[in-house]
């Protein structure tokens, strides 16, 4: 799969710029690839090029999304609600921002 080329199109229909992506692999990672984009009937580069895009598209849909219990939307909603009092460290911070300002 080396020396791979992705090709998009932009919004406005052009094609984008073509970017290099190169890969080394092991002869049994080469073979598993090699069959599954055949069982799609995809070159191997496409089907890495889709399925690279495709797990990309989850991890950072996963990772974007803060999903809570029902234990812990309940705490989080207490918290805007009903926040704490600032301490003593975020007091004197506030006192000292004052200061430099000149407040």
């Amino acid at each position: 799969m080396s020396h791979a080329t992705a090709k998009a199109k932009r919004k406005d229909g052009h094609a984008a710029r073509a970017y290099r992506f190169d890969a080394r692999l092991n002869e049994e990672q080469k073979i598993l690839i090699q069959k599954a984009a055949d069982l799609e009937g995809r070159t191997m580069t496409d089907f890495v090029l889709h399925s690279a895009e495709a797990a990309a598209e989850r991890t950072i849909e996963a990772r974007s999304m803060l999903i809570l219990s029902a234990r812990e939307t309940e705490a989080f909603v207490d918290a805007i609600f009903h926040p704490a009092d600032p301490g003593v460290v975020l007091r004197a911070a506030a006192r000292a921002y004052k200061k430099t300002i000149g407040r």
